[in-house]
């Protein structure tokens, strides 16, 4: 599993030109990362002088982000597997009309799960990119460019993830669910940047 190697060994075998692991991984390990950064900047905020009123909501917050954290690093090997049941469908036999349609439904419900989870990493950075908000603007601010550095990261990973999903979404012919997430992609957009353009920036420059 890609998560069981060290970062020099998940960086090699990402540089080392295999189809896996690739952008969808990265995505979710960007966002574990800036779980991690969020969560270590509310942990710097707990228990310190002059962040007393702030305290209950940083251990929400560096609880929570704990959480995300975890699901993002399980996402970093999902990603890949749902990838590699693609590649197993379409090497499925076609000898026939039976095997033809059988090989069509198991790429399109590999197809579907490669874009439900890069989906899901889209949408947990989008929560993990509000929580390190949260730190920016309330948590000790001797940490703040390591809170921006979550943000920003998380801002990074959901742009990244949603990439992967309109990609997937090309070769998805179930228009229901196609127009579905499109909806739901642009939505994430739209946030993310609202976020980026109206919060990080203002908040780091106070």
């Amino acid at each position: 599993m890609l998560i069981d190697l060290n970062i020099t060994e998940f960086l090699d075998q990402m540089a080392s030109g295999q189809a896996v692991p690739g952008g969808g991984s990265a995505a979710a390990f960007c966002a574990a990362m800036a779980a991690s950064l969020t969560e270590m900047t509310a942990n710097l905020t707990i228990g310190k002088k002059g962040y007393e009123a702030v305290d209950g909501d940083m251990k929400v917050i560096a609880g929570r982000a704990f959480e995300l954290r975890k699901k993002m690093i399980r996402n970093i090997d999902r990603d890949p597997e749902a990838f590699n049941q693609v590649m197993s469908a379409f090497r499925m036999p076609k000898d026939n009309i039976e095997d033809i349609s059988h090989r069509d439904k198991a790429v399109q419900e590999g197809l579907r799960k490669s874009t439900i989870i890069p989906l899901e990493v889209a949408n947990g950075a989008l929560e993990i990119m509000k929580l390190a908000l949260g730190v920016i603007k309330q948590g000790n601010r001797n940490a703040i460019t390591d809170g921006a550095a979550g943000a920003m990261l998380a801002r990074t990973a959901c742009i990244t993830a949603l990439s992967n999903v309109r990609i997937n979404l090309k070769s998805i012919r179930d228009t229901t669910f196609v127009n579905e997430i499109s909806d739901k992609v642009k939505e994430l957009e739209e946030i993310v940047n609202n976020l980026e353009q109206n919060s990080i920036i203002n908040l780091t420059e106070q």
